[in-house]
């Protein structure tokens, strides 16, 4: 069985919960420990979900906002449902519809 896997970023809560309530605040922060991100990539980290991030960034973000990585990505994972088929949407026949069928036609030899 296939499984969905999946994830929440959840750095805008974790900053909530430590008092930093925008990027802005979050940037100074970065460069301190050396982590230089302009407060457009800075933003983006915190406004959307990202698809990449470097090690160095997710660790820095754990050392300022004192969280764990499993704090910053809930991941989720679930059996992925089976996918239907053409034919198990189909309606079911009308009772009697073998009646409905054409027989069969014999053929028989000039005489």
């Amino acid at each position: 069985m296939k499984r969905k896997v999946g994830y929440t970023w959840r750095l805008r809560e974790i900053m909530d919960d430590q008092r930093i309530y925008t990027a802005t605040e979050l940037v100074p922060l970065l460069r301190e420990i050396g982590i230089d991100l302009s407060a457009s990539q800075v933003h983006r980290l915190v406004s959307g979900t990202p698809e990449r991030l470097s090690l160095q960034v997710m660790s820095a973000l754990c050392d300022i906002l004192s969280c764990t990585p499993a704090d910053l990505v809930a991941t989720t994972a679930e059996n992925a449902g089976v996918r239907k088929t053409a034919t198990s949407d189909l309606p079911t026949p009308p009772a009697g519809i073998e009646k409905l069928r054409p027989r069969r036609a014999r053929i028989l030899p000039d005489a």
